[in-house]
């Protein structure tokens, strides 16, 4: 079928067009769903958006076990037996046991066909269950309420519950409990109480150290595909025992993994992973593993271990453990020998070149097994041990299991298991010159750590099936593999392979520059770690893949940004002011706030005087009736300023350059109240005013368009000149010492990235890595600013 007509079929049941025609390219869900559509028989007339809900849900979630039942299944979705999803997930559970015939009754039974949980008898549980958390409720307040919807929904007599009605109920009864949300609540939470607008949410943090808002939990967790996960112990082994001695190593809790490869930074889409993975160890009172898979010698570098670790920590979570891939080397190499011996693997001499022809080469033609796919056991076992013992060349031999050439994943076609690679490895040294792959280490790996949830991207979907048949060869404990959206954002790239292009080649400074969506780079640019965890926890986790504009992360930035940045006077391309009524030795210490109306951000002095500089684009030679600010003969406000100034005249060079404005202080009484107020820093030795700025960095997008990948002459030629604007002749007020100080004072390093101000009427600013900071003597300071965002979306970023 071709693709259009796989859209079309798809938007028949209710799938809006976007989501048809990202599953219609899912090589695995689409014929899956379009069987599900001809089993469900409206194939040509379509059904309401409900049922083509669940009749998706049951596609991309049916397991190779309850396939046979896919039909059953798919008839009591039309006939509306089966309602909702936790019903349909029920319903493959029970067809992965149900032998060849199901029972109808032991099938309604287990799946609640018919059951009716009433709102009655939803209060009832409700109360019961608040009633026993009360002493907790009454003192957690509000921050409970996310934990105590998730506990709620395990209740077993509202199990088949409709799951708003629950949420409502719950939420009716806590506040009947402890009252409406007050200001206690506000606080807990972070947010202003002068504000409507929607702040992002706090990082939930797998760090006892870490105390911001750490008992609320994001809504991904408990609602939309996470919530549905299963529970530890649910998940069917090839043998139970194996169930047995999980549980009993784990206590039922969940446990998770993150498991990066230390070949390169971390980018954006790996703060939704980490996000995903800790967070939902951490929601469920469980564990979760940093994992580095290094089974890749030659593209693992030491300085890629250290800032993953220190990403994982800045982001606010704490792994349960560390391990490595290679920590299970001798083990994956048994197992691999094991794997041989049941004739599940075997020793392939072919060539890459040849190995990809027998796989239906670049024109996808039929598909032949290796001619060494059936050699006598011994002889791969001898093979095998002759490749460990360095008596091949690279890639003249590999292991390649035995899976299924015929299958319609590519990911079934015999696998490689093992490689030839004559490279040190970073900690087993010159051990091994053979080292695992990754399609054969990640589910052992997983299986030797019990992790109950393995949840990854959706690009390894197809993996699902060699990850369980390979813990099934081997029957070792089997882990769930659960895919979820990548998180990609327009605008920019992320591919290792492509930033170490612009690197090499000089477009950027290095993986940190803060054009970048490294998670070094967006460090280095001052964005806030909870900024990050916000914006992907609200994202939530969907099983379709969606890019994300880059206006609505800078928007997470901002607000952070605006309920907790100070605010000072940067004057970043500045022109001089004489203020020629004011005495030579005028000196006036204005107090003004940190924040106005937020006086827990506490205030700071700045001398005013007879010269003053604002910014260039507050002054204007030629002016325009629409043109508020300073121009000859017109007057402005100066923030914080008693009186206005008026522009009297302009001194200029031979060459016609501005030197200087000529301005009045207008004190009396009589005169007009200025339409516009601008920033200014003023000159004073006394207090080593004002602060003089060795750079501010202006930051914009670094490509042109939302997929620089589009380009037809490559994603170089789609740079944007004017991504970066450096100035260095600017100004700032001395209230930066005191931001400097209190920032420093809070942290055993001196991090600059958490210098962070907005400068009032120009944008958000840190201090970049390159500054140097001695309070000691300022005169070797070096202060570079780097703008995180601006005040306000700018339209011509794009």
């Amino acid at each position: 079928m071709a693709d259009n007509e796989l859209v079309n079929l798809f938007q028949s049941i209710g799938l809006t067009e976007q989501r048809a025609k990202d599953t219609a390219k899912n090589k695995k869900l689409a014929p899956t769903l379009r069987t599900t559509i001809a089993e469900a028989g409206v194939s040509k007339t379509g059904c309401d958006k409900a049922t083509g809900s669940l009749l998706y849900t049951l596609a991309s979630t049916i397991t190779k076990d309850a396939n046979a039942h896919l039909g059953y299944i798919t008839r009591a979705i039309t006939d509306k037996k089966l309602k909702t999803a936790e019903q349909v997930a029920a319903a493959i559970k029970f067809a992965e046991n149900a032998g060849d015939e199901i029972v109808d009754a032991d099938f309604e039974n287990a799946c609640g066909v018919g059951v009716m949980v009433t709102p009655e008898r939803i209060s009832n549980a409700i109360s019961s269950f608040l009633e026993s958390k009360k002493e907790s409720l009454i003192k957690d307040r509000y921050k409970l309420l996310g934990p105590l919807l998730a506990q709620a929904k395990q209740i077993p007599e509202l199990r088949w519950a409709n799951g708003v009605t629950v949420k409502e109920e719950l939420e009716k009864q806590v506040v009947t409990l402890i009252g409406p949300k007050d200001e206690r609540d506000m606080l807990a939470k972070g947010k202003k109480k002068d504000t409507d607008q929607k702040k992002p949410n706090m990082k939930v943090s797998g760090s006892s150290s870490n105390k911001s808002d750490r008992n609320s939990v994001p809504n991904m967790f408990l609602e939309g595909e996470l919530a549905k996960l299963h529970r530890p112990g649910g998940n069917k082994q090839i043998n139970p025992e194996l169930m047995e001695q999980h549980l009993k190593e784990t206590g039922g809790k969940v446990i998770t993994r993150f498991p990066p490869e230390p070949n390169g930074f971390l980018h954006i889409g790996h703060a939704k992973a980490i996000n995903v993975n800790f967070g939902y160890a951490k929601t469920h009172n469980g564990f979760c593993y940093l994992r580095y898979d290094d089974t890749n010698p030659e593209a693992e570098e030491e300085i890629y271990f250290t800032s993953i670790k220190e990403t994982i920590e800045w982001l606010g979570f704490s792994p349960w453990k560390i391990t490595y891939s290679s920590d299970y080397f001798d083990k994956l190499y048994e197992l691999a020998i094991e794997l041989i011996k049941c004739d599940k693997a075997y020793a392939c001499s072919c060539t890459p070149e040849e190995m990809h022809e027998m796989r239906g080469g670049d024109d996808g033609g039929e598909r032949r097994e290796c001619i060494h796919r059936n050699r006598p056991i011994n002889e791969s076992l001898t093979e095998f041990e002759k490749m460990k013992e360095g008596r091949y060349k690279e890639g003249q031999v590999t292991i390649r299991m035995k899976m299924d050439m015929q299958s319609g994943n590519p990911q079934f076609w015999d696998l490689v298991a093992y490689r030839i690679l004559y490279t040190p490895h970073h900690r087993t040294g010159d051990k091994w010159c053979i080292y695992p792959t990754y399609d054969y280490t990640h589910c052992l790996c997983d299986s030797f750590e019990n992790i109950t949830h393995s949840l990854c991207t959706l690009e390894f979907r197809m993996s699902r099936e060699s990850y369980y048949w390979l813990c099934d060869a081997l029957e070792v404990y089997k882990p769930v593999q659960f895919e979820y959206n990548r998180l990609k954002i327009n605008n920019t790239i992320t591919s290792k392979r492509k930033i170490a292009k612009l690197v090499n080649e000089g477009y950027v400074e290095g993986w940190d520059d803060p054009r970048l969506y490294t998670l070094p780079a967006l460090r280095r640019r001052g964005v806030p770690p909870e900024a990050i965890n916000g914006f992907v926890q609200d994202l939530g986790v969907t099983t379709s893949n969606s890019t994300i504009q880059v206006s609505r992360f800078d928007k997470y930035v901002r607000d952070y940004l605006d309920a907790h940045a100070p605010r000072l006077m940067l004057v970043v391309d500045p022109i001089k002011i004489i203020i020629e009524n004011l005495p030579d030795d005028y000196i006036e210490e204005l107090t003004i706030p940190f924040k106005p109306k937020v006086p827990s951000m506490g205030e700071h002095v700045v001398p005013f005087s007879k010269t003053v500089y604002i910014d260039k684009s507050d002054f204007r030679e030629q002016d325009s009736p629409d043109y508020f600010r300073l121009a000859v003969g017109k007057t402005v406000g100066l923030l914080y300023v008693n009186h206005c100034i008026t522009c009297t005249s302009i001194k200029k060079d031979p060459e016609g350059n501005i030197e200087y404005l000529i301005c009045q202080y207008e004190s009396g009484l009589d005169v007009k109240k200025p339409k516009t107020y601008i920033q200014w820093v003023s000159e004073s030795t006394k207090h080593k005013s004002p602060i003089r700025l060795n750079e501010v960095k202006i930051y914009n997008n670094l490509f042109i368009s939302e997929n620089p990948l589009a380009h037809p002459e490559g994603f170089l030629k789609d740079i944007y000149p004017d991504s970066l604007k450096i100035a260095t002749n600017s100004l700032i007020e001395i209230g930066l010492n005191q931001v400097i100080s209190k920032s420093f004072d809070n942290l055993e390093k001196k991090y600059f990235e958490t210098v962070r101000f907005q400068a009032i009427r120009v944008g958000y600013f840190c201090l970049d890595k390159d500054s140097f900071i001695n309070e000691n003597n300022e005169i070797e300071n070096k202060y570079i600013l780097n703008k995180i965002v601006s005040l306000k979306e700018d339209p011509k970023k794009n």
